[in-house]
Parts: structure tokens; sequence; C-alpha cells
């Protein structure tokens, strides 16, 4: 397997993209909302690449080896030896409809060979972790499914997903990856703390939350957010939520907050929520989140083979690091080693088997590598 990669700015795309390889199987592109509507990358993408697979999204800040960047894009190269891809898409009409728009999204991959599946779904106004059950009940268990929910800075109003349509605001897209030849490795972890006591759900329905120990979700929120509560939603992505079962055991998973309803005292988290289960709120500093960057990595195994790692992290994480968050990168890479290509992009969503891949979960506020490797 070739990986070859590169990052251009608005800049650098009036030159003209110069790809590094002739004809590469799979083009990944991952980029700014500006850049995603500006049409020349669109249009230098199908002349740079004729004969290639595009998939991609718009992002909240673009991974290009040790680099974060925004208003940018992050181009990545991929030649397989004797694996191959596809890349299907499906429509989604909106948060009720996500179940079954990753139903179809599911059925629309040729399933023999198939050895994963990595999608990228709209970030906004879909429900991630229906979209993963809908593609789930027709992949079944044993193919394991990671990638992410696109970006739109921190505005949480448009994002896109790319494929050979263009970029376009209501489809997912996901890449589907066959051959005997390929190897993939997933790690994931998060590095925040709980803090206050858990709260029993008492009310919700899907991934919207009306009532903690029979009191308005969304009160109980502002109580403990203090004087962050005046910026909500955004000051949300610092406090996200854990699950924990209704046997009060941690489950691993965070639940990131994208809007409020103030007249129904609700909270709209990012993906379905236990209804017998127990929430709790989370917090954290740039080590803590920088140590669970390098957990994560530590779930991949050491090798000096070429292989390439797409890397999923939250828009969330990217806010409490500031201009320190390329070094949650930084710690991955050095734990992967010079020989992996990094790639990847800040998201409102990360999709990651759980360990020993029991299953695939919609993350928040998580960093999350899927490693592939081609031998």
């Amino acid at each position: 397997m070739r990986v070859e990669q590169y990052r251009l700015d608005a800049d650098s795309l009036q030159t003209g993209l110069k790809p590094l390889q002739t004809s590469p199987d799979l083009v990944l592109v991952f980029a700014s909302k500006a850049l995603s509507q500006d049409s020349t990358l669109f249009d230098q993408l199908l002349t740079a690449y004729p004969d290639s697979a595009l998939a991609g999204c718009t992002t909240a800040g673009e991974i290009c080896g040790d680099e974060v960047s925004d208003e940018s894009a992050s181009i990545c190269e991929v030649t397989f030896d004797e694996g191959r891809c596809e890349v299907v898409t499906a429509p989604v009409a909106g948060i009720s409809h996500s179940f079954e728009a990753g139903e179809e999204l599911a059925k629309r991959l040729p399933t023999t060979g198939l050895r994963a599946v990595i999608v990228l779904g709209p970030g906004v106004d879909v429900n991630g972790s229906a979209i993963v059950d809908g593609m789930a009940s027709v992949l079944g268990g044993t193919v394991p499914i990671s990638g992410g929910l696109a970006g739109d800075g921190a505005d949480f109003q448009e994002t896109a997903t790319l494929s050979a349509k263009g970029f376009l605001s209501r489809e997912i897209c996901a890449i589907g990856l066959y051959g005997k030849s390929l190897s993939l490795e997933y790690g994931s972890f998060g590095g925040w703390e709980p803090f206050g006591p858990m709260r029993k759900v008492t009310r919700c329905d899907g991934n919207i939350l009306y009532e903690l120990d029979n009191k308005p979700a969304l009160d109980l929120y502002k109580q403990y957010l203090g004087e962050y509560a005046r910026e909500l939603p955004s000051s949300a992505l610092l406090f996200p939520l854990e699950m924990v079962s209704a046997a009060r055991q941690e489950s691993g998973i965070i639940r990131t907050i994208l809007g409020i309803d103030e007249e129904a005292g609700s909270l709209i988290l990012a993906g379905d929520i236990d209804a017998n289960g127990y929430l709790r709120l989370m917090h954290t500093s740039i080590d803590g989140l920088i140590e669970g960057a390098e957990t994560a990595a530590d779930n991949i195994s050491a090798n000096d083979a070429h292989r390439l790692a797409i890397l999923v992290s939250c828009v969330g994480r990217k806010l409490v690091m500031g201009d320190e968050v390329s070094e949650e990168v930084e710690a991955v890479n050095m734990r992967l080693g010079p020989q992996t290509a990094t790639v990847g992009f800040y998201s409102y969503g990360e999709i990651c088997p759980s360990q020993k891949l029991l299953r695939c979960d919609l993350h928040n506020q998580t960093m999350t590598l899927t490693v592939l490797s081609e031998g």
C-alpha cells in the first residue's frame, strides 16, 4: 500500500492541485467549509483524479501529519497493493430518518470480501448512533464500522460530505474496504473526568434528553455550568455527559450536547441515550486530553510497515486545547511511529468499534483511530 498526503489552502488552490500519485485507488479529502463551497476544489479534484474514488467531508479542523489547520484541505492518496475500495452514498432527510439512511447506505455496499467500512456523515440534523445502528442491522456484527460526522468549525450550521457527486449537505458516504491483504486496527479514548453525582435518565426520546431525576434536564445542566450557562449551547462542548449503565457501570461513551430547547427544557445530544441508564457531567484539562490520545494510540500494535492512520477527534477537544491542539496529534504520531502516515479531521461525532470489536459506537469528545495496512 502506498500513501501520500499534502495540505492546501485557498491561495495554493489557485495554482492547482498537484497529485503525488498517478491514479490512486482512493483520495480522502478533509476540508474547511469555506473551501468546500468553492467549486474550484471539487473541479480540480475531478481533473486531478479522474479514475480515483473520492470521499471526505467538511471539518472543524484538518489533520495532516503533525499539523492541525483551519481553512485548509488535507488530501490523502491511497493506492492498494491487492486490496480495493468502493465508495457509496445515500441521502439522509433528517434526524428521524437516520436509521433508515444507515440501512440504505449499507445495502448499497457489495458484501463479498468486505473487511471494514469507513463512514462519513453530516454533522447536523442527524442522529449519528442511529446511522451506525442502521448500518449494523444490515452488515451484522462482524464488519467493523469507523469514521465520523462532518464539522463546520464550531458553528453547527451546515456540514457536507464528499463523493463523486460533490460536496453535499444531506448525503452519507461510506468507503467499503475489500481484500484479504488488508489489516485494520482501532483505538479510542477520551481523557475526560467525571464530576458531580450520577443522574438517572427519567425521560428521553432517542437523542433528546428531557428529564434527569424527574427534573428538567436543561435546568439541572445550567445549575452545574454556572456562569458558562450564559454561553449555551456552545459552552456545552466543554462539559459533555458520560453514559452510565442501569447497573451504574461506566460505558466509556460520551455524548456531546449539540443544542438546547428552552421551551421543552431539554438537551439535544449527538447520539441516542440509554433510557434506563444514568448520565454524569464530565470535564477535562489539556494534559488529560493529550494523555487520552496517547491511550487511544496504545491500542494499536507496534509495526514498522507503511500504514495509514485516519484520526477523527472532537471539536470539543479542539476548543479545550486551543493553540495546543496539535499536541494530541503529535502524541499519537509518536506512539504510531514514522512509518505511519496520518490524516484526519475534527468532527461533530466519532465512530469507532469498542474494544474487542463487540460493537461499533458513536463517540463524542474522543480521539479515535482507524489504522489501515496491507501485507
